[in-house]
């Protein structure tokens, strides 16, 4: 479905005739998708049958029961479009979302599927660029400027003013002439007949759990779709484990996963940062930094950026990655965001003044979007590091990674190191053997990760024996010597087991 032009007049008066209760306190604008499936636009119907439907049953039921009678309602459909747009967009694509048809709520009766709407009479689709709605149902509180823009078009039929969305430092980085010319665009064909028009609503992901398998994950494909639902769900996310478990590996292809893109794709929506005990709040959200003409700054740091480039685009998931998380302080990193982070408080209403105020608008709260994710990773080997307090970990789900010497990763090895069957049993066996004695003196979290003896994506190993008696005394011998600082004759022992006999 298109959207290209409206459905016809209907004339069921009495979904139009509905008596429409008084406007509520704070009242949510909603911006609905009317398109699912196979079973194309629903629009005609729901304006003939005076309602609006949820299309899923397991999605956006909380959303709906939300919706309050006397709230607005907009159909709407997302798309991409390259041409035939009404400002300069330097050959790059711009969102755009098609309002169809406006209304107003009447009746909810809770189930989370359908709430009664009043349509307005039909008008021609209007459209608006650049900040748009991929979800099928947002809500919206006019509490910004982008928010108050947007209702004002929709429900007031007020025009978009295209130039203060092309200086928003999130578009200008897309659309002004430098950046433009130095971004690789897609080789398209010129000229009108190319729309290019994509609903977004309905576009597969091209990356998912099954691709980060296929690149070398030795963990069950349903186990990672559970790491992901439990990093949608809760929005905060530690990947624990020793040190050779892949942490950051996997961190950064499940944010990947997560936005639906491979992970060079990924690339624009992801941050990635490493806490150390040098880091500080000025660092990592706002602070005073020296320019170039000598004097300080109020700058916004990694973090402050990744929020404010998902809220300026809400469609997409943003994930920042957060390397050796308990390696800082996170509480004093975090500052008064931490109690943002939780997954209930992601909305304009939980806004707070930040330490540092925004120079260009003193009295500006900020909040934590929905759309922004934040992956961590521990190594709970390392002594150095200080214990996660309980106000972080109440904002994380955390998911334990172990060595995984399994036939995921001999089939790895033999496809891509070309190691042979019985070298990889006995690495297997060898690893097991050292690792039980290891959790059995020092406990689970000591135990040695498989990255040690995987080998690189074809990278052939000509002689098994020799690779493994290298990883052992050049790779995890001086890891045995560090966990066993005060016994080397255990570590010592421990290095000539594995070695022993091969």
């Amino acid at each position: 479905m298109d959207g290209s032009s409206p459905p016809e007049e209907v004339s069921d008066e009495a979904s139009l005739s509905v008596s429409v209760p008084p406007l509520p306190e704070a009242p949510v604008y909603w911006f609905a998708g009317t398109t699912w499936g196979a079973d194309g636009d629903q629009l005609e119907r729901f304006m003939r049958e005076g309602t609006w439907e949820n299309g899923y049953e397991d999605q956006f039921t909380d959303k709906v029961k939300q919706m309050r009678p006397g709230e607005r309602i907009a159909a709407k459909s997302t798309f991409v479009r390259r041409y035939e747009l009404p400002f300069d967009n330097h050959d790059q694509p711009v969102s755009v979302m098609r309002i169809k048809a406006t209304g107003t709520i009447v009746a909810n009766p809770g189930d989370g599927q359908h709430v009664r709407v009043a349509w307005d009479p039909v008008t021609k689709p209007r459209e608006w660029y650049f900040w748009s709605f991929r979800n099928t149902l947002s809500g919206l509180k006019p509490s910004d400027d982008y928010r108050q823009k947007l209702i004002a078009f929709t429900f007031r039929n007020a025009p978009q003013d295209y130039n203060y969305w092309l200086n928003e430092p999130y578009w200008v980085k897309r659309y002004r002439p430098a950046e433009a010319e130095a971004t690789v665009g897609i080789d398209l064909p010129q000229g009108p007949e190319n729309v290019e028009e994509q609903p977004l609503e309905v576009q597969p992901p091209d990356y998912t759990t099954a691709s980060i398998v296929a690149e070398g994950c030795f963990l069950a494909e349903a186990e990672l779709d559970g790491m992901l639902e439990r990093l949608r769900a809760k929005k905060n996310l530690v990947l624990q484990g020793p040190p050779g478990t892949g942490k950051t590996w996997l961190a950064k292809r499940l944010a990947a996963a997560l936005i639906g893109r491979s992970p060079a794709s990924a690339a624009s929506r992801l941050a990635v940062v490493q806490f150390h005990p040098s880091l500080s709040y000025e660092d990592f959200v706002r602070g005073w930094r020296p320019s170039t003409d000598g004097r300080l700054t109020l700058a916004d740091g990694v973090f402050l950026e990744a929020v404010r480039e998902a809220q300026g685009d809400p469609n997409t998931p943003f994930v920042v990655v957060i390397e050796e998380i308990n390696r800082g302080n996170p509480a004093q990193i975090f500052g008064e965001l931490l109690t943002l982070l939780e997954h209930d408080k992601r909305h304009e209403d939980e806004a707070i003044a930040l330490a540092y105020p925004d120079p260009r608008d003193k009295t500006k709260r900020t909040y934590l979007p929905e759309n922004l994710y934040v992956i961590g990773t521990m190594n709970v080997a390392d002594r150095s590091l200080a214990l996660v307090d309980l106000a972080l970990r109440r904002r994380f789900a955390f998911v334990g990674l172990r060595p995984q010497f399994n036939d995921a990763w001999r089939a790895w090895c033999v496809a891509q190191g070309k190691l042979g069957t019985a070298d990889l049993a006995a690495i297997a066996a060898r690893m097991g053997a050292l690792n039980d004695a290891v959790a059995g003196a020092l406990g689970e979290q000591f135990r040695i990760g498989h990255s040690y003896l995987t080998p690189a994506r074809d990278r052939p190993v000509t002689d098994g024996r020799r690779w493994f008696a290298e990883v052992i005394e050049t790779e995890i011998g001086p890891l045995l010597d560090e966990y066993f600082f005060d016994a080397p004759e255990t570590a010592k022992s421990l290095r000539l087991q594995a070695l022993a006999g091969w």
